[in-house]
């Protein structure tokens, strides 16, 4: 190399060189033999692999001959701290799951630190299985935010509104007084960002979603809640409202492009049409659908009438993991079974809707969900050459049927690594396994004093 070119050769925190890079946006697209330049946190160029070493100076390579590398998975509906509850009712309807199980051991147990313990346990189940951000729904998002921040990892934190008291608020003007204070900690942080996380229409008064709507409004912040998740949800809307959910929350104010509807199992075409033309995002959450009985939302209905549909796993204790190969997986399986098409929620899309569309929904999309230059550095390497992979026709094919989280061999969140080769980085795995542990002794004794 000449002088002259030696001083063009740009100095960067990190070049990637892969098999496949699958950037998801533009759509269908599969680069062989490219690299990844980063700098900063930030992608500075995607390349042919053979063009980067002239041109870049990298502190750190990493090679991934046998790798596809995709956009971090975005994982747009869950409740990490249950993580703690996995296993604890399973086999019940929602209602009856909620209310006779879930929420008596919750009111016994919830608190800052079941709250710290149950997100760090979920974020080393995310990071090996790929997920780099998520959409929290939980209480304590004060703490959650200071593990998520903790570890690096990026997070969209709900900001809880119900009626009835809980450990993290005993009434309507405490939890709003609360949330708005933890929205002004995190404001502007790079990897914390905040949502309003109103719990659904029949746990959230009318008064409660108009002050919603008003701070939404003024803050710019996304409302993440779910809705329209059983049939009875809709049968007792009708008989306290006169409305249907969807019907109620457009009275409200609320149906626009910062409602994030979370399950959407009884959707009717007109609603799909209103969320089309309003920029609703919904989050389908297939495994915790089907697990509950709730019923079948719509996906492909709602993709072809123009709705950004994403995903997400729902929380452990109705998944029961945080495996968003396998909500991916399921997700394009069962449209096809609802919809009676095989063509139906494809394989791209279905890449796209755990990727970029979940940014979207989380108002990230423009920092995240695709490899672009001047996007975030948040990535992910699969590793394509084992068994269940064999032979390899198609990349987006095996990355939305065939693929398993135990295939995620590297995973790097605004640039810095957070799993390599398989092995999680500066992270106590004992730790929070002993902690899970001790929770789950916890929980125990207090179930068998009823």
């Amino acid at each position: 190399m000449t002088e002259d070119a030696a001083a063009r050769v740009c100095s960067i925190d990190l070049l990637i060189c892969a098999r496949w890079v699958v950037p998801v946006e533009p759509d269908r697209v599969v680069l062989e033999d490219h690299a990844i330049a980063v700098d900063d946190g930030a992608i500075v160029e995607v390349l042919p692999a053979p063009d980067a070493a002239p041109k870049y100076a990298p502190r750190e390579r990493v090679d991934l001959p046998e790798h596809a590398l995709i956009p971090g998975l975005v994982n747009a509906h869950t409740h990490n701290p249950m993580t703690l509850l996995r296993g604890l009712a399973d086999d019940l309807p929602l209602m009856q799951w909620l209310q006779e199980h879930i929420w008596p051991v919750e009111a016994k147990t919830i608190g800052p630190e079941f709250v710290r313990d149950g997100v760090e346990l979920a974020i080393a189940e995310m990071l090996r299985g790929g997920t780099t951000c998520c959409s929290e729904n939980y209480f304590f998002p004060d703490a959650q935010a200071q593990v998520y921040k903790a570890h690096g990892f990026r997070a969209m934190v709900g900001l809880p509104i119900i009626e009835f008291p809980s450990a993290w608020a005993k009434g309507r003007d405490e939890y709003f007084e609360r949330a708005l204070a933890v929205h002004d900690h995190w404001r502007g942080d790079a990897l914390i960002g905040t949502t309003f996380a109103p719990h659904a229409p029949y746990t959230v008064a009318d008064a409660s979603f108009e002050r919603i709507r008003t701070l939404s409004d003024q803050l710019d912040l996304p409302v993440h809640l779910h809705l329209m998740e059983t049939a009875r949800e809709v049968e007792d809307s009708r008989r306290e409202h006169g409305l249907r959910p969807m019907q109620r929350l457009q009275k409200l104010g609320l149906v626009n492009d910062r409602l994030i509807a979370v399950h959407m199992t009884q959707v009717s075409d007109a609603e799909i049409a209103t969320c089309a033309e309003a920029g609703v995002s919904v989050v389908h959450c297939p495994e915790s659908n089907l697990k509950l009985a709730s019923g079948f939302c719509p996906a492909e209905k709602l993709r072809r009438g123009g709705v950004n549909v994403a995903l997400g796993t729902d929380g452990c204790a109705s998944n029961n993991d945080l495996d968003m190969f396998g909500e991916l997986r399921t997700a394009a399986l069962l449209a096809k079974g609802v919809a009676s098409d095989a063509a139906a929620f494809d394989d791209a899309f279905a890449l796209r809707a755990a990727t970029l569309n979940g940014a979207k929904a989380l108002q990230l999309d423009a920092e995240i969900g695709s490899i672009e230059a001047g996007k975030r550095a948040d990535l992910v390497a699969v590793k394509m050459d084992e068994v269940e992979t064999q032979p390899l026709y198609n990349v987006i094919s095996h990355l939305a049927y065939a693929v398993s989280r135990r295939q995620v061999s590297d995973v790097w969140i605004d640039g810095a690594r957070k799993l390599a080769n398989g092995a999680l980085i500066d992270f106590d795995l004992a730790g929070v396994l002993e902690n899970a542990r001790r929770w789950r002794e916890r929980i125990q004794a207090t179930r068998s004093v009823g």
